[in-house]
Order: structure tokens, then C-alpha cells, then sequence
């Protein structure tokens, strides 16, 4: 609460108006209301997803979903612009988004992950091996596919003999303690001059530093965020 001009005010935060601006919506069963609070409130203030798909009417259904962005998927069905999912089934530190970062600086990562640990978050290392053991087993698979049917092709140098010279390197990663939106994850890693990042959909941030092959451990470690 705050006074201005007018006399006395209200903040309202992004969740409360959210319930506000979604009355006739079940939140407990149908939204992830920690993940998609914040960024709905913004487009049904916008205005942007006030029509509805299920009643015939999708006239709005475009600019929704360019204003929920990468949050679409998880997110349409607080709007009520697709199906409600079943959270239960899947719980969101199973689930992650990834990408490459632009201009990494792997001598600052290095720098800031070498000895004792800066605060508020946590540094890991483990072997490239293990970070490449899904790709191991994917590109067994296809090669015994391959052994069956011949129409099915793969790269000319082998994945075994590309990732060879990476079994000794140990990728490592920088978890921060508490819960961040993918928003912050991705500019505190381009901070730190990481290579990639992992944000789970518990809000957990991943930091993946340049020795790292794929997309560094898809296990969550924020230490109050892992849930």
C-alpha cells in the first residue's frame, strides 16, 4: 500500500490480479499459477486473450499467444485457450527449458567457478561422460535401427568417435539457491559468461559453463528451490 497524488493506494501484485482478471477459471486444477502468474496478468491487462476457442471464437487466439511467448505451452490453458493439463502427472522439476547463449565468455565462467563457491548459489562438476550418456544410448538405438533398415541414415563421423576426446573433460554447471523466472536465469548466465542454461519448471536456474557438450545435468540443486 502506498499514498500518491490521489491519497491512499493499492499495489496489486501480478497474482492477485490474475484471479481478478480470471473469475470464472479454476486456478488450483487447470493453471500453474507459480510459473504463469505474472506474464498472463500482463496479457489479460493488455487485453490480448479475451476471446474463447472452446465457445468458437479464436479472434484473439494469435496475439495471446505471441505475448505469452516460450510461456504459451505451459501457460494457454490459464487463459483458456487450450486444454487444461494434468500437473500431477508430470511434476515440473521433470520438465526444463534450454538454449544457447549468444556471446559466452568461457575465461569469466571459469574465473567465477574456481574455488569457493560465490553466494547464493551452488557449483557442480561432473564428468562430460555422464552428461553424454542419453546421447550414447539414443545413437545405440539408431544404430541398430540403422542395422535393420537401411534407409535410415546417420552423420558420416560416428557420435562414439566425436565424443571420444571428451571423456576425461568435466563439464560444470552453477546453480543459483533461490527460485528466478527464466527471464533472470537466462541474464544471470549471460552475467557469468555461461555457455547455455537450464531453467526448470520449478523456477530452478542452471547455469552451464563452456566445457559442458549438451545441456549440463537435468537434475534440480537449487538448494530452496526443489520443488
Amino acid at each position: 500500500m502506498r499514498f500518491g497524488r490521489g491519497g491512499m493506494q493499492k499495489r496489486i501484485s501480478p497474482f492477485a490480479a490474475f484471479v481478478f482478471l480470471l473469475p470464472g477459471l479454476s486456478l488450483s486444477d487447470a493453471c500453474n499459477k507459480a510459473l504463469c502468474a505474472s506474464d498472463v496478468s500482463k496479457c489479460l491487462i493488455q487485453e490480448l486473450c479475451q476471446c474463447r476457442p472452446s465457445d468458437g471464437n479464436c479472434s484473439c487466439c494469435k496475439e495471446c499467444m505471441l505475448c505469452l511467448g516460450t510461456l504459451w505451452e505451459e501457460c494457454c490453458d490459464c487463459v483458456g485457450m487450450c486444454n487444461p493439463k494434468n500437473y500431477s502427472d508430470t511434476p515440473a522439476t521433470s520438465k526444463s527449458t534450454v538454449e544457447e547463449l549468444y556471446r559466452p565468455i568461457p575465461s569469466l565462467f571459469r574465473a567465477l567457478t574456481e574455488g569457493e563457491a560465490p553466494i547464493n548459489m551452488m557449483v557442480v562438476s561432473f564428468p562430460v561422460a555422464e552428461e553424454l550418456s542419453y546421447h550414447e544410448n539414443l545413437v545405440s538405438f539408431l544404430e541398430t535401427m540403422e542395422e535393420q533398415h537401411q534407409n535410415i541414415s546417420l552423420p558420416g563421423n560416428s557420435i562414439h568417435s566425436s565424443y571420444d576426446n571428451t571423456q576425461d573433460n568435466m563439464c560444470t554447471v552453477v546453480y543459483f539457491d533461490d527460485c528466478v523466472s527464466i527471464r533472470q536465469c537466462k541474464q544471470y548466465c549471460e552475467s557469468m559468461g555461461g555457455s547455455k542454461y537450464r531453467w526448470f519448471h520449478n523456477a530452478c536456474c542452471e547455469c552451464i559453463g563452456p566445457e559442458c557438450v549438451d545441456y549440463g545435468s537435468k537434475a534440480v540443486k537449487c538448494m530452496n528451490c526443489l520443488f
